[in-house]
Parts: C-alpha cells; structure tokens; sequence
C-alpha cells in the first residue's frame, strides 16, 4: 500500500513514513492510491471474526489492508494492546445502543477521555511509540482541539518514550469539564497552549507551522489531528463494527449521522462506504456553524472568520474550515490533485469559498458517495436531550442530540439509522442542566477534577509565538 498527497506531489510513501509525517511537503492530506475494496463474502468473514474474536481483532484484519510496513504479528499486538475492556470499560468496546424502531446510538465514548476521539488516539499511542523505537527517534506533536481532540491526544501520549505533545486550543471556548481535563495533566512530556482566538486559528497555527520544511524537519514536528491519515484510519473501524451489530443479513444496507465539525469523522464513514460497506446514506450533522451544510445542500463550500464563527452548547463542532474536507473533495472530483490545489490552496486562500454547484461531480456527493446533510441549534439540542431522556432514559451529550435530531429527518424506511455518540454528557453538564434540571452521572475517576491544579500557556494567534515555545521546550529537554 502506498500514499499520495491531495494536491499532487509525485512521491509515493508508506504508512509509517506518512505516520509521522502528518501534513504532505505541498500542504495536502495523505490518501492510498487506491481504497482496498472487499468483497460480500470477505465481509460475512470479518462478521464472524468480529462475532468470535472481537473488535481488537476486526481492526487488525481491516488494518492490515493500508498498513504493509509494520510485521503483522507487531501489528495485531498494538490492536490488542489498544482495544481491552481495561481502556474502554467493556468487551464490546463500542457497543449499540437502541432508541425507538430503526434508530440507535453507537457509544463510542467509553474511554480514557470520555470522547470518541480515544478510539484513534488510544491506536496512535501505540504506533507512535512502536514506530519511534524501531527508528531510534523523537517526535513533538503539535495539535489543536475544539475539546476532545485534545484531551484523547494528551491521555493517549502521556508518558509515551520519544514523545512530547503541544496542544493548541481557544482560549475560554471549550467546556470546563474538557479545560479542566486538558490543563490538570502534570506529565512533563504534555504542554497546553491556549490560543486567543477560535478553534481555527489554532488550526491554522498547526498547519503554519507544518509548512515550514526547515523547522519542522529541526524539531521533529508530527501530528495527531485528523489530518494525520493513521487518525482516520482508525475510526474506520468502527463503522464496520456498528454494521455488523444493527445488522443480521449479509448485505443490509445501514446508514450513520455523523456530528460533524472539521470532518475527520465522517471522512473515516466514507472510506468504510468506499472500500464496499453497505452504508445507504452519510449525514453529516452540523451546529450554528453549518459550513457543511451548505456545501452539501448548495455546492458552495465558504469559510467563516473568526468573528463568524458562533460559540455554541456543542463546543466540539464550532468550527469553520473543515481540515478533512479536502479529502472528500479530492474523491468527488474523481482525484484530479491539480483541481485539489486550486480550491483548497488558491481559492480559499484568495476568496475563502469555492463554488461547484454548476459541476456534475457534484451531485455524485448524494448520489454516489451517499452524503446528505442537517443543520441543529441550541434550541433544537436541548429539545432532543430532553425527549430523549424522557423516552428512553438516556441522557445524551449535546453534540450526539445534533445528530439524533439531523437523524431523524434522514431516516429511509427498513434502513438502520446509527447515530456516532460524540462523548459523554458530563463534559457538557452546564448544558444537560439546563435541558433536565439535574446534572448528569460523572464517573469516579472525575469526581475531583475541578479541583486539580491546572498549567497551561496563554498567548495570542501568533506562529512565531508558537514556535518560540516549542524551541525553547524541545531545547530544555534536551
């Protein structure tokens, strides 16, 4: 298996090259050359591996098809090591959870950070570790969050030899809970950066410094956003895991909602879709911040300011310009890299939006690749919440409660309708008390963690700035 960058750079790398690499050299995302297809009869086979063995060895089998660089035997061991009922809570890892007919919730919130982002980030742990040894090197992991990224990163990474994380997120816009969970960690290797401004710029801030060849090549710069291809992959698996569960028949089709902010997550739907899983539709579920929901809808894909990017109850989503976009895009334009550069380099650069509601390839968003798209509010949330506590005695986070109510107006008569769980409701307990007049269960482990100490840097959008702290800290250590 081999990869190639969204906006054309001719060389073609591994896995565990572009593992640590993170951004392409011309600024675009890795993909395989080609998605690995499987067949119906493969796909009753990992049924009953799944069934028999677990989700620890369903993820080997679907890694193993983009991971050729990494003994298999060492590969299987990092999926066990990674999928145990210690780390996520139970045997079945992300069990299904139904709702009314049709309709039900794929937990995947059972880990260390409370949020689905451990189900990639407990695997990149491991392989950044693994990798790192076999090569004899260092990595610094620059990132940035809306909430849970960030956390998942840092839990993920603590302690790991040869890594040290560098976690950018806005400053005052993330959840308390999600704060407190970032900026109580004491472990030396975990530095926090808090970012005046949105979640964008720090984005922004993470690929400025990407960009540049020399100081990322001098202090071993990675990542661990959804830009990196390893992230993603991951999550592929659980998509396989959730059909196989809301299925009994070989060839059901099922479709997911997705809440959705920079894409990574329903990207990781579209490769599942692409390599033959049954998936009828991809809906992504935005906030206030609906980018996606107008491209979908229109074609027109236009990013927002800082300014005009709302703060909003589903913290995790208050974002404007989508990283992992760029890969959907780089498929529904059949994969012409040279077209790829000029929207995501040119003309987002110049104008801040790109208009292919006139192309033909757009419609095959819907009609080949499956996606459609809702839009939910702060009122919307906290209706969904309430009824669905009040139904069946569950209490959703706010984020999960967009996508149930963008759900809901997808559903297709004898099509399963998953909705991805985002995270636990006790990150977002200000708001799950407003809706239910109570707060929601915090696990043990939680209960003291408004109370400890927190360290974290303030300073403002500045890619000097960052830089300049991630010198004098990789200098320090060494």
């Amino acid at each position: 298996m081999r990869y190639l960058s969204t906006r054309g750079d001719p060389e073609q790398r591994r896995f565990c090259d572009i593992l640590l690499e993170g951004l392409a050299p011309d600024g675009g995302l890795y993909l395989p050359v080609a998605y690995p297809r499987i067949s119906a009869q493969t796909l009753e086979q990992w049924r009953g591996v799944y069934a028999q063995q677990g989700y620890a060895q369903l993820a080997f089998e679907i890694l193993s098809l983009y991971i050729d660089d990494i003994p298999p035997a060492d590969l299987l061991s990092l999926c066990q090591k990674t999928y145990t009922a210690k780390v996520f809570g139970t045997t079945a890892i992300t069990p299904l959870r139904p709702l009314e007919p049709g309709m039900f919730v794929l937990a995947l919130s059972n880990g260390p950070t409370l949020a689905f982002k451990d189900m990639a980030m407990q695997l990149l742990g491991h392989l950044f570790e693994y990798e790192l040894a076999r090569r004899g090197e260092e990595l610094n992991i620059l990132g940035a969050t809306s909430g849970d990224t960030g956390s998942a990163a840092e839990y993920a990474m603590r302690g790991k030899k040869g890594v040290q994380v560098f976690m950018t997120s806005p400053h005052g816009r993330m959840s308390r809970f999600q704060q407190a969970q970032m900026f109580s960690l004491q472990d030396p290797n975990i530095h926090n950066i808090a970012i005046e401004g949105v979640f964008d710029d720090c984005q922004d801030l993470v690929k400025a410094v990407s960009g540049d060849h020399d100081f990322k090549r001098k202090y071993r710069i990675g990542t661990v956003n959804s830009i990196n291809w390893a992230r993603l992959l991951a999550q592929v698996v659980y998509y396989f895991a959730g059909y196989f569960q809301a299925t009994d028949q070989p060839g059901q089709r099922v479709s997911f909602t997705v809440p959705s902010g920079n894409f990574g997550n329903v990207c990781a739907g579209h490769v599942a879709r692409s390599m033959g899983l049954p998936i009828d539709q991809l809906v992504v579920a935005t906030n206030e911040n609906d980018v996606l929901d107008v491209f979908f809808k229109t074609g027109v894909y236009q990013v927002r300011s800082s300014a005009q990017t709302h703060e909003t109850s589903s913290p995790s989503m208050d974002i404007s310009k989508a990283s992992n976009f760029e890969r959907f895009v780089h498929d529904l334009l059949d994969g012409d890299a040279q077209r790829v550069r000029r929207l995501f380099q040119d003309a987002l650069s110049s104008a801040g939006r790109f208009d292919l509601s006139s192309d033909p390839l757009f419609a095959l968003a819907a009609t080949q690749h499956g996606f459609v798209s809702g839009r939910s509010s702060h009122p919307d949330r906290l209706r969904t919440i309430q009824d669905t506590y009040r139904r069946f005695g569950q209490i959703i986070d706010t984020h999960t409660a967009d996508g149930l109510k963008v759900a809901r107006e997808h559903v297709r008569d004898g099509v399963p309708m998953v909705v991805l769980e985002t995270a636990l409701p006790i990150k977002f307990a200000d708001t799950i008390e407003s809706a239910l007049g109570h707060a929601p269960p915090c696990p043990p482990a939680f209960l003291d963690l408004s109370e400890r100490p927190q360290r974290v840097s303030v300073m403002a959008p500045d890619v000097n700035l960052v830089k300049a702290y991630i010198q004098e800290h990789c200098e320090a250590k060494a």
